[in-house]
């Protein structure tokens, strides 16, 4: 395991951490990119790869199927998917190591394009719930893929021109049906793809997948189409800053910051709506020539809703251009400290707030009417959270949790299966330190 890749983070919270931190490249982006690296037999370069552990299993599933990959300087790799064969996607390793992670669902797509089988094992990643990919096998199977029970694979001979409707407006979802329709089959076919996702993230993959050759418009929109093309060339591609890290370390820098320059961040990254968002929840920011600058906030308070009877603040989580769930853990630590009282909503993922109860375990005063909902009743200040015991449930979480504990002025704060932020976090404990916390991994 990389040494980066840490079990257990220790934290001496308490400090305000100041100076600047680099945005890593987007997570969620960087899966589907690479996916697409499947789809040709050429040389793919990919720049602003983050280099955190789930990118770093995603490699090593690409490496159990043939995938060359060079690594030219960090985040800046070459690949080369020209030796994968149909006999390394049906090995018992492949479905070991696939199984795993999560985000190797986008895997699926590009194989079932270009070999014509794939296989679709439950996929492991955050323990927030109940995650289905019904939305993925329907896909497949509108586009006439079928599954064998027997062998567990899905093949896809032929497609035709259709289209599909998708059950959720999943990112994820979306690509992963753009990824196995984008090549043609046994004759031209056009698929459109209706309620589809529109975050930057399928803007991005379409872009890529256009400059290898593929035809694809209305990325954005909820409408995409596709006309297939008969073979895909290599390209260079760069991942953009990653909007949810951007969030993290608003709310990081918002919660024990002495003035935090996010390297390389810019507005229409993090999204307007989102942008306004934290700005109701009394969070000072500024965009300039380096990135966003966070200035301390001795005192931030939460701005009433502009209603005759609202008296709380309600954020909630949506599709894009919305707020997105991944925001919502750190904002809710940011939110401990404000002058104000927010209900934070999400509609996701049944157990994503679970985490909560540690929280009030450090001190802080947050009503949990179920792990969908909760209401954080901000101190101003006025109290300080003590260091705990705890266990990242999941990337965002833990990511809370980390932000809590270097908000801590009292004792020490050990944070335990430290894997899961380093799955969404790179070098989290070298670039913290950066700014002057005291926090080592073991």
């Amino acid at each position: 395991m990389n040494k980066y890749f840490h079990e257990i983070l220790q934290i001496k919270g308490g400090k305000l951490l100041e100076g600047d931190i680099r945005i890593q490249g987007s997570k969620n982006e960087a899966f589907q990119v690479l996916a697409a690296v499947l789809l040709s037999d050429e040389d793919i370069e990919i720049k602003n790869i983050p280099e955190i552990l789930d990118i770093h299993n995603l490699f090593e599933i690409f490496e159990t199927l043939g995938v060359r990959i060079e690594r030219k300087r960090k985040g800046h790799y070459l690949f080369n998917a020209k030796d994968i064969t149909k006999k390394k996607i049906q090995s018992k390793e492949f479905f070991e190591k696939f199984s795993r992670l999560r985000g190797s669902l986008m895997v699926a797509g590009a194989l079932l394009a270009r070999f014509g089988i794939t296989a679709l094992p439950t996929p492991g990643g955050d323990k927030i719930g109940i995650r289905p990919i019904s939305t993925h096998i329907k896909g497949f199977t509108d586009l006439g893929a079928r599954f064998n029970q027997k062998t567990k694979l899905f093949s896809l001979h032929s497609i035709q021109s259709k289209r599909i409707t998708l059950r959720d407006t999943s990112v994820t979802g979306t690509a992963n049906v753009i990824l196995a329709s984008v090549l043609e089959k046994k004759k031209p076919h056009i698929i459109e793809i209706y309620n589809a996702a529109s975050e930057p993230y399928i803007q991005q993959l379409a872009k890529m997948l256009n400059q290898m050759g593929a035809n694809i418009s209305g990325a954005g929109t909820n409408l995409i189409t596709i006309h297939s093309v008969k073979k895909l060339i290599g390209t260079k591609h760069t991942i953009l800053p990653d909007m949810l890290e951007i969030g993290s370390f608003i709310s990081l820098a918002v919660a024990t910051g002495d003035g935090i320059l996010l390297k390389e961040a810019k507005k229409n990254h993090l999204g307007e709506i989102t942008w306004k968002t934290f700005e109701e929840l009394g969070v000072k920011m500024k965009e300039v020539k380096e990135g966003i600058f966070i200035p301390r906030h001795e005192h931030f308070k939460v701005v009433k809703p502009d209603t005759v009877t609202g008296r709380i603040r309600t954020i909630k989580d949506d599709v894009w251009p919305k707020l997105s769930p991944d925001h919502l853990s750190s904002i809710i630590s940011m939110l401990i400290f404000s002058d104000g009282i927010v209900t934070v909503k999400q509609r996701m993922f049944e157990r994503r707030l679970a985490f909560c109860d540690t929280l009030n375990q450090m001190g802080a005063d947050i009503i949990m009417s179920h792990h969908n909902e909760v209401t954080v009743v901000g101190n101003n200040r006025k109290n300080s959270l003590v260091g705990v015991r705890m266990t990242s449930p999941d990337i965002r979480a833990g990511m809370a949790l980390l932000i809590a504990a270097l908000s801590a002025k009292e004792g020490e704060s050990e944070i335990y299966n430290a894997q899961q932020i380093h799955r969404g976090y790179e070098d989290i404990v070298k670039r913290l330190r950066k700014l002057g916390a005291d926090i080592k991994g073991i």
